[in-house]
């Protein structure tokens, strides 16, 4: 009963998402991949904020219920959490039935009498955990700019798929039906992703380290000063431009990738590369992406633990691996549904592990 229940409202509510769509024609911006998501999507939202009204969606809501969510409110934070992995299944049940009622009403309301507020840009994150999930995704909202950020070797939720070559597949539905005179984003330095680049018509931007990609990222340093680190200095280099990137605050490759994302959006969004890059100092990611906490006696806490993956947690241990200290340690998490790959994954980053 109570699936008939949530597959009834994901109806009611994608419905919603459609005619909202359809009542105000947002640009919408769609980001995909197995990492990065969720950074690419907050240092986009960051670039395209100095020159238009926008909104993104909060967190990880990239499913069949969030992703409509963000396209018909900004809910509270109180809200959201109503609605997160915080409030386990049975609990509150009379504060979510409220919340629910209330995304019904508004969004009736904002459909029927025109929401001046109603913003010009979306920026939403497309979850594909499963096959079939970017397909329901899409019907809810077609972007116009799409964005891969990394797959890799051995993606996250590869359990549920045949291999990274079916990721991909899945991940792509993003931009095969983009319109010819839009932008498909993709990571230069990542081949699984640069393999289905045959399936857009769109206009091609590449983003990457390496030499070949069109926003190429050079020059990157994780900035220590005194022996303490601050953050994340490098040049973003377009066509004969070179502008330089300073983030503190946040540590290592990762993010580098995101504002190098933002960078290719801002500019298919008709920003130029230097309010692009100035916009970039604003960045701040959510909590658990490579974020600096103090710790007690001096120490110092790189936060990366919303998610492990063989990606993320690679790139969590070279970032460990190039900071002084006269102490390191690592706690790491499970790796989980990679399916067939975990044995392989969980030694590899012992190996990785004892090298750092």
């Amino acid at each position: 009963m109570k699936k008939i229940l949530i597959k009834i409202l994901e109806k009611i509510i994608a419905n919603l998402a459609k005619l909202t769509i359809k009542r105000y024609k947002p640009k919408v911006i769609g980001i995909s991949g197995s990492v990065g998501k969720t950074s690419t999507k907050i240092a986009t939202a960051t670039v395209l904020s100095k020159k238009f009204k926008l909104r993104f969606s909060h967190k990880n809501l990239n499913n069949e219920l969030g992703l409509p969510l963000t396209i018909l409110g900004d809910w509270s934070e109180k809200d959201l959490i109503l609605v997160s992995r915080k409030t386990p299944s049975g609990e509150k049940k009379i504060e979510k039935l409220f919340f629910w009622v209330k995304v019904i009403f508004k969004s009736i309301l904002q459909i029927i009498f025109k929401n001046k507020n109603y913003p010009q840009l979306l920026v939403l994150e497309y979850g594909a955990d499963k096959p079939g999930d970017m397909r329901y995704l899409l019907n809810i909202a077609k972007p116009e700019i799409g964005v891969i950020t990394a797959i890799g070797e051995i993606p996250a939720h590869v359990e549920f798929y045949k291999g990274p070559e079916e990721v991909a597949l899945e991940e792509s539905g993003l931009i095969v039906n983009l319109p010819s005179y839009s932008y498909a984003i993709l990571n230069y330095d990542d081949e699984t992703v640069m393999n289905v680049k045959h399936r857009t018509r769109a206009h091609l931007l590449t983003f990457g380290f390496n030499d070949g990609a069109d926003i190429q990222i050079i020059n990157f340093e994780n900035k220590v000063e005194n022996d303490k680190p601050l953050g994340i200095v490098f040049k973003i280099k377009y066509e004969n431009n070179i502008v330089p990137v300073r983030i503190f605050g946040v540590f290592g490759k990762t993010h580098a990738y995101a504002a190098a994302a933002a960078c290719a959006v801002g500019l298919a969004c008709g920003m130029n590369l230097i309010e692009i890059c100035d916009s970039l100092e604003n960045y701040s990611p959510e909590e658990g992406r490579a974020n600096l906490l103090k710790g007690i006696k001096d120490s110092l806490i790189i936060d990366d633990s919303y998610n492990a993956s063989f990606l993320s947690m690679k790139a969590g241990l070279e970032l460990l691996n190039s900071l002084p200290a006269k102490r390191k340690i690592a706690i790491l998490g499970d790796m989980l549904e990679i399916g067939k790959y975990s044995i392989f994954a969980h030694e590899n980053i012992g190996k990785i592990a004892a090298k750092v």
